[in-house]
């Protein structure tokens, strides 16, 4: 059988999570190799981009974050030369590729081992690809040449943003704040609308469980949506003069013992265990509309994370159907879930 190498990113820390993932989806097909702190390589027997990127969407398999197909390989000694590096590019991107934009994006796995950086790199790349004919550009090209360095030298691959299950180099979504910014958690909130391209409804009423100090309850409003903001901690003054935010100062579980309010979105950001948090978003689940979108946060403890992720997924698909759960370049010790209400 053939067989084809991907590269994958995920979090250094949940590498092991990320290898079990595989290992457990595709069983003896695949072997993987860690390649640096947060990338490895996955071999798969008879397997295809496509076919490895809709099981880590629809599975889920949540501790990967970006994926490309692996073009060529180029080790450590020869990698110390910028221009052969380019060459090796040259030579591996296919000669049928379309002429027109293809994005290139170049990043570091680790500590970086060469003389150049990531940006060194785009800018080689992309100005030899022009001369071939191609319009280089970071991102929004039907096809991303990946460029990753890595202990080991550099790594090459190409495929589309699709497959690739984002279109930032590594799945590392860069936010800056602004001057509205509430708290950094917003950026967990707006990084799933734009990996998962999520729309929620342009009006309607959302539910913010675990709200203070209202970062999550601000991008709700920024999408034209109501919102309960659940703390029992302060809000933002700035939310507090918003006719479209109201404060419940209470806990989750008070809260749903005592409104009985509907809702089209509910969103819980809150820092407890994933179980817990599973239960509040069963009850949720009670008040929201069905079709409705739920998006969560769950928190990861020590131990074997892929079970617990697996078991907690289990659990919510008792009331919602799992559209998206992965761990996000914005989350830390945790995966953001995005489902919705059967």
């Amino acid at each position: 059988m053939p067989t084809s190498t991907f590269a994958f990113s995920t979090s250094e820390e949940y590498f092991p999570a990320a290898r079990r993932e595989l290992v457990d989806e595709f069983g003896q097909r695949a072997t993987v190799e860690r390649l640096g702190p947060d990338i490895g390589a996955l071999t798969l027997r008879d397997g295809s981009l496509q076919e490895l990127a809709e099981a880590c969407r629809t599975r889920p398999i949540a501790f990967v974050k970006h994926l490309t197909e692996e073009i060529a390989r180029i080790p450590l000694k020869e990698a110390a030369d910028l221009d052969a590096v380019v060459r090796g590019a040259l030579a591996a991107v296919p000669r049928d590729l379309p002429r027109g934009p293809l994005a290139v994006q170049a990043w570091v796995s680790g500590q970086n081992p060469l003389e150049f950086g990531s940006a060194d790199l785009f800018r080689a790349l992309s100005e030899a690809l022009e001369k071939q004919g191609f319009s280089a550009v970071r991102s929004g090209a039907a096809f991303v040449l990946s460029a990753f360095i890595t202990p080991s030298g550099v790594l090459l691959g190409l495929g589309n943003p699709a497959d690739g299950l984002s279109d930032w180099p590594g799945g590392r979504v860069r936010l800056a704040r602004s001057p509205r910014t509430i708290s950094r958690a917003e950026f967990k909130l707006e990084e799933a609308l734009k990996v998962f391209d999520l729309t929620l409804p342009r009006s309607g009423t959302a539910v913010d469980l675990g709200a203070s100090p209202g970062g999550w309850t601000r991008i709700l409003r920024t999408q034209g949506l109501k919102v309960w903001a659940v703390d029992p901690g302060d809000l933002d003054a700035r939310l507090l003069s918003d006719p479209g935010v109201q404060h419940a100062r209470t806990t989750a579980g008070n809260f749903f013992g005592t409104n009985k309010a509907r809702f089209d979105v509910v969103v819980n950001d809150m820092k407890m265990d994933p179980k817990l948090t599973c239960d509040i978003m069963l009850t949720a689940a009670g008040r929201l509309r069905p079709g409705g979108t739920a998006v969560v946060t769950l928190k990861l403890a020590h131990g074997n994370v892929a079970d617990a992720v697996r078991s907690c997924l289990g659990q919510l698909r008792r009331k919602y159907d799992i559209r998206h759960a992965r761990q996000l370049h914005h989350n830390r010790h945790e995966i953001t879930v995005v489902a919705e209400r059967h």
